[in-house]
């Protein structure tokens, strides 16, 4: 086969897929990358769920340990995160304006942010965690033993994760998300397998309680990553994947300009988690457990929006580089609505069952007292964030990442970390968890104003 008739073939798979995002009825073009993804994400989610639920079989203090190492593995997924989103809008706008040169430029500095990004989170690790420990551990040897057992590993060996994170986005870009589904659900059964086995010691393996945890999660992560390369090398040929040393700066600036806003977001959201964890710990360590509880039911809860908007920040990218504002507005009309509804069967799950939901995480009679209140002011969060998510995810499908950065900072910082500190002066827990639920409702407003910004702005700009 000669030369030409290859390059013809890769320009007709590309043409097929502008024709697919740029022109498939928009209902179900989301639908058709969101079921896939609710799927996939479902999968990653299993992560910290899973490791959660066998840990907790290990003693309350195995648990508040991770609930104290979510905020730093939130850090991580802030670093995976910003490249990801920052990736996902520039390959897709190179896809809509079919720049192969440009394509395979953003793929190599996405690989190259991804290596910097474990190599700072090794270094991290290094300095930091047994600080960290110290200080978040509350004098509870048990909690810091099991807290820095866990999180060393999950901190040197981050390389899987950051490269999942990236190779799965190229898929992602590419509309291939039923392949992404592959990738994140192989990365997932593996730990699954693997959780209980290395946590209790079966097989003839020594019991590693969170250590065990720790490394059927990595595991897990370069499992999802190698096979994301082998997908990737035969079936994305419209993404020509690349390594360079020294890769081409411009599109290192453009990941990093929608990106970086994503990270610093996500980052001050560790922050102020570190933050909620102290000011629990003056109610007790069952409260820091219970908050994490949340976190990892949220993580479930809200799959049907973050999948909704992995789908939305593509087909809004790509339709802003090819200059169709219309399917611009159907796309974040669509996801609105099926973003809610997903959001919605979560609610109703969340408020029937919140005693059968403890329970998987083996919750003692004090735990049950302060969880179950919990969980159910928590699921009217997830539902009313479903408006701010899914403005956001537009916004950074246009690259303007500054506006997510500040809707996201406003909703998962300012606003929560604020009303804390006021509510906690009552010593009445409760009133912790609403402040949650005070920040979602006044974020709406600010979303609402941000979004008619970018109509007047970015919008109306394509119909001139």
């Amino acid at each position: 086969m000669s030369g030409n008739s290859i390059m013809l073939k890769e320009e007709d798979r590309t043409n097929i897929q502008e024709s697919r995002l740029g022109t498939e009825p928009v209902p179900s073009l989301l639908l058709k990358t969101t079921i896939p993804m609710i799927f996939s994400l479902l999968a990653n989610s299993l992560y910290n769920v899973v490791d959660s639920i066998f840990v907790s079989h290990i003693e309350e203090d195995a648990l508040t340990a991770l609930s104290l190492s979510s905020p730093v593995q939130m850090l991580m997924g802030a670093l995976g995160c910003g490249i990801a989103v920052g990736l996902n809008a520039a390959i897709s706008k190179a896809l809509g304006e079919n720049n192969r040169k440009k394509l395979k430029d953003t793929a190599a500095a996405a690989i190259f942010l991804a290596v910097g990004a474990w190599i700072l989170i090794a270094l991290l690790c290094v300095f930091f965690v047994k600080p960290y420990f110290e200080w978040q551990s509350g004098g509870n040897s048990r909690i810091y033993q099991y807290g820095i057992k866990y999180l060393r590993i999950c901190m040197l060996l981050s390389l899987g994760v950051m490269g999942q994170w990236v190779f799965d986005r190229f898929l992602i870009a590419a509309g291939k998300s039923r392949l992404f589904l592959l990738t994140l659900a192989s990365a997932s059964i593996v730990n699954l397998i693997l959780d209980p086995i290395f946590i209790f010691g079966y097989f003839g393996l020594p019991r590693m309680e969170t250590t065990g945890a720790a490394l059927a999660t990595v595991i897990g992560q370069f499992s999802g990553c190698a096979l994301g390369i082998v997908i990737n090398g035969k079936y994305n040929k419209e993404i020509p994947l690349s390594y360079q040393l020294k890769p081409d700066m411009n599109r290192v600036k453009e990941i990093l300009r929608v990106g970086v806003p994503t990270f610093i977001m996500q980052g001050m959201y560790s922050v102020t988690s570190v933050a909620m964890n102290t000011i629990l710990q003056e109610f007790s360590t069952t409260a820091v457990a219970v908050l994490g509880i949340c976190n990892r039911v949220q993580g479930i809860a809200c799959i049907g929006i973050h999948g909704t908007n992995n789908g939305l920040v593509t087909i809004v990218a790509y339709n802003y580089g090819a200059r169709k504002p219309e399917r611009i507005k159907d796309s974040i009309r669509w996801a609105m609505l099926y973003a809610l509804c997903f959001t919605g069967i979560s609610f109703l799950i969340i408020e029937c069952f919140p005693e059968a939901i403890l329970y998987v995480f083996d919750a003692s009679e004090g735990l049950m007292m302060i969880g179950i209140p919990a969980v159910r002011i928590f699921a009217f969060c997830y539902l009313l964030s479903a408006v701010s998510l899914v403005l956001s995810a537009s916004f950074q499908g246009f690259g303007n990442g500054k506006y997510s950065m500040y809707l996201n900072l406003t909703r998962q910082v300012i606003l929560p970390l604020g009303f804390v500190v006021l509510l906690s002066h009552f010593r009445y827990i409760n009133l912790i968890w609403c402040a949650y639920l005070l920040a979602e409702i006044i974020a709406i407003p600010f979303a609402v104003f941000l979004y008619r910004k970018i109509q007047k702005g970015s919008i109306m700009e394509m119909y001139s």
